[in-house]
């Protein structure tokens, strides 16, 4: 049985491992790989046709435990034990709910102190007693007790008297002080653990099609000693196609993963690509995972040739593989005879929120049908997900989930020319 230490409004845990609000959901999986002989049957539970309109869960059933992550920026915002016989809990060192200790409102008032009247829920049949960053729910023990605690009864008063004994039935961590308003918070400096992250990514392009991109980055501040420099650092850094290797590891340090091609299995979509001659070298890719972001480098010149973004969807291949990257892409649609400048937001949002069908509402159909894609770690094993559709427009290939959600966009476009002005990398904090 876990043993954990409640934090309000910051996190679950113990000595060895936190679940903390603000949390990536890739750096919370990770930690339940690690402990896997410890925390055992955990579901991961999601919409499959429409992911963005509810949390993406991790329930650890064996523990009665579930973290809810953020559908859009997919960070943890609330953090709810659903069973507390299946867990040990502690606020301050000492224990409120154990074998041996009940969690029952005396038990609570005890350990957490006063607060707000409890507020009755009729449909749920549940008091709720709610402190900053913590709320406990608590069960009735029959019907016949319902009516006498409902909030409008004796001018609202009955809802000071939680019933002597009362059990908790649920527990909630959050931030704020409305548990159904809350929000994920902006990650804590515990989670960078010597990692950047994209705040968000802007495509950069001129009509013909994109140029590279601009990354607004986030990084814990470094110095000499861990409390010197505590904060948040943001850095705006440019990549262009023909850049080297020698440029992207300047401006956005060494990549987790380099990743070589064995083989170009789009290469047969080419023309004429019986013609093109074999090269005797691989293209390789920069894998920055916790960007979303992968970069190609042409074998022969090391430079970049391709920017792959990753939105992380559940019911993907590759999901949590990448962190999801937020990225911008302005469009030049053509209105009769003149091209008008847009930015692709669906509307006023990422991209990683439009669906198939919008993007093509403004872009246009493509003129070919697309690529079937199906990927699998060998040719003997499956893909649960089934196979995603490639297709090319505007210099972009866009990869599509059968939801009809976008899986990742392939950018690639010409070389930067001399004449281009490369703009001056920035940095501050906040």
């Amino acid at each position: 049985m876990l043993d954990l230490e409640v934090v309000p409004e910051r996190s679950l845990g113990n000595e060895q491992w936190e679940f903390a609000l603000g949390m990536p959901l890739a750096q919370a999986i990770s930690i339940l790989q690690k402990h896997c002989r410890i925390i055992k049957n955990v579901q991961v539970l999601y919409s499959e046709q429409t992911p963005l309109n509810h949390d993406l869960i991790l329930n650890l059933t064996q523990d009665g435990i579930k973290l809810l992550f953020d559908a859009t920026n997919q960070r943890l915002k609330v953090i709810e034990v659903y069973d507390l016989s299946k867990v040990k809990l502690k606020y301050c060192g000492v224990h409120f709910n154990s074998q041996a200790i009940a969690p029952t409102i005396e038990q609570i008032d005890q350990s957490f102190g006063a607060t707000h009247p409890g507020v009755y829920n009729a449909a749920e049949q549940l008091f709720h007693l709610n402190f900053r960053g913590l709320s406990f729910s608590f069960q009735l023990d029959s019907w016949n007790e319902a009516p006498k605690y409902e909030p409008n009864f004796a001018m609202g008063l009955a809802s000071l008297q939680i019933p002597h004994g009362a059990m908790v039935k649920r527990m909630h961590i959050y931030t704020g002080n409305n548990l159904q308003e809350t929000r994920a918070p902006v990650m804590p400096l515990a989670c960078f653990l010597g990692n950047i992250f994209a705040e968000s990514v802007d495509v950069l392009r001129d009509g013909a099609g994109p140029l590279g991109l601009k990354l607004h980055l986030l990084t814990a501040g470094c110095g000499p000693g861990v409390m010197a420099d505590a904060k948040v650092r943001s850095l705006e850094r440019s990549i262009y196609f023909g850049d080297s290797c020698q440029d992207v590891l300047g401006a956005l340090g060494s990549p987790h993963k380099v990743f070589y091609k064995s083989e170009d299995k789009m290469k047969i979509h080419s023309p004429s690509p019986h013609k093109q001659v074999p090269s005797k070298c691989n293209d390789y890719f920069f894998n920055y995972f916790t960007l979303g972001v992968d970069i190609l480098f042409d074998s022969a010149t090391h430079l970049v040739k391709k920017f792959v973004l990753h939105t992380n969807y559940p019911g993907h291949y590759n999901f949590n593989i990448y962190h999801r990257c937020d990225f911008k892409i302005p469009l030049v649609i053509k209105k009769g005879e003149t091209l008008i400048s847009c930015l692709l937001n669906c509307p006023l949002t990422f991209l990683l929120l439009c669906q198939w069908d919008q993007i093509q509402e403004l872009l246009g159909h493509p003129m070919e049908k697309p690529v079937v894609l199906h990927r699998s770690s060998s040719a003997n094993n499956t893909n649960p997900f089934g196979s995603t559709f490639c297709f090319g427009l505007q210099r972009m290939i866009f990869e599509v989930m059968q939801n009809n959600h976008i899986a990742s966009v392939t950018l690639y476009g010409a070389h930067r020319t001399t004449s281009q002005a490369r703009p001056e990398s920035s940095s501050s904090s906040h």
